[in-house]
């Protein structure tokens, strides 16, 4: 199950937790909170949880900025129900939203896991746009606790079936799946890229888009804050489009599409492409393999960015934004649409 917040409701999120706290068939939840507020439902179910007996390994970031103390009182709060609380890897900054829940079933465990782009916070979940992701897929499962072992310093794991992870993989991967769609254009395959995320300034990745786009690969960028590729440049970024939405909500969640030959690849995550992001955090980025959800998410967060004529500025070679005057009949608000549209509205 895809929700898009907040055009849907971030309360399956939060009931998610607390059913698992109640339900006498859960073992155990595991989970990543970076910020979390001041009053979360979250934690508090996740303290219900421990109180009721289950184990609850909670990784907290004591460095999220702004939100040190909030955090250190969770924290605390966590601890005094018996909850193990890990305060994360050494030198890095644990960013990646994922949430695991283990039940028995039929004496057999099964693991249901929520992975996101955005933090948990129901207050933000109203003002961020954000994409979280339910499964039960056992890939899936297993990965969250392969990535829990090594966040709780049990085992340090190398390999995922479905998650890129960094500072594991996902750099590596990252790079593999722009130079296959070079590939693919210079075989005459369906091509392009299209990423949407907060922040470019990493120089390895800007120079992986500047050699697609030499060859001819189309990129269409949606980028909300500093963007250093300059798009437009003849010979070196002419494929290169760059575009910022900003609106009523902060533009938030990572979409990562590579057309792949026709055969869509869609990754979305905690990652934007910076260089801490990709080296000094432990992001998370999976994919989203059914084909309706990859539908929705190519309508609804590329189809839709592209399509604004309100909030949306074009980022010039110069390093300059242009906002093109669009004929009031042509006018285009994508969160003005999507609001209208919503489960949530």
């Amino acid at each position: 199950m895809l929700l898009h917040h907040p055009y849907d409701s971030f309360a399956p999120v939060t009931e998610f937790l607390l059913e698992a706290a109640r339900d006498p068939n859960v073992l155990a939840i595991k989970q990543t909170l970076y910020r979390v507020g001041k009053d979360s439902p979250i934690v508090e179910a996740l303290i219900e949880a421990a109180e009721n007996g289950k184990q609850v390994a909670v990784l907290v970031e004591l460095k999220a900025r702004f939100d040190e103390e909030n955090n250190i009182h969770w924290a605390r709060r966590l601890e005094k129900a018996g909850a193990h609380v890990v305060y994360g890897l050494i030198g890095l900054k644990t960013h990646s939203k994922i949430a695991l829940v283990v039940r028995e079933e039929k004496g057999v465990l099964k693991r249901y896991v929520h992975l996101g782009t955005g933090n948990y916070n129901p207050l933000t979940s109203r003002i961020y746009t954000d994409l979280g992701f339910f499964t039960s897929r056992p890939e899936f499962g297993a990965d969250a606790s392969d990535l829990f072992n090594y966040l709780t310093g049990f085992s340090r794991h190398e390999r995922y079936q479905k998650l890129l992870v960094a500072p594991v993989n996902l750099r590596k991967t990252m790079t593999e799946l722009i130079r296959r769609e070079v590939i693919h254009q210079q075989s005459g395959r369906p091509a392009g890229i299209f990423a949407k995320f907060n922040s470019f300034t990493d120089a390895g990745m800007i120079d992986e888009m500047y050699a697609a786009s030499r060859q001819g690969v189309p990129i269409d960028l949606i980028i909300r804050g500093i963007c250093c590729l300059r798009p437009g440049i003849p010979g070196k970024s002419e494929t290169i489009r760059v575009g910022s939405v900003v609106g009523r909500f902060l533009e938030h969640s990572r979409v990562y599409r590579f057309v792949n030959g026709g055969n869509d690849e869609i990754y979305i995550g905690s990652a934007d492409l910076m260089n801490r992001n990709l080296d000094r955090r432990v992001e998370v980025l999976f994919p989203i393999e059914d084909e309706k959800l990859k539908d929705r998410i190519v309508r609804e967060v590329m189809e839709l960015s592209l399509k604004d004529t309100v909030k949306m500025r074009w980022l010039q070679s110069d390093g300059t934004y242009l906002r093109p005057r669009y004929a009031e009949e042509k006018q285009f608000d994508m969160q003005d649409y999507l609001l209208r549209h919503s489960s949530n509205a």
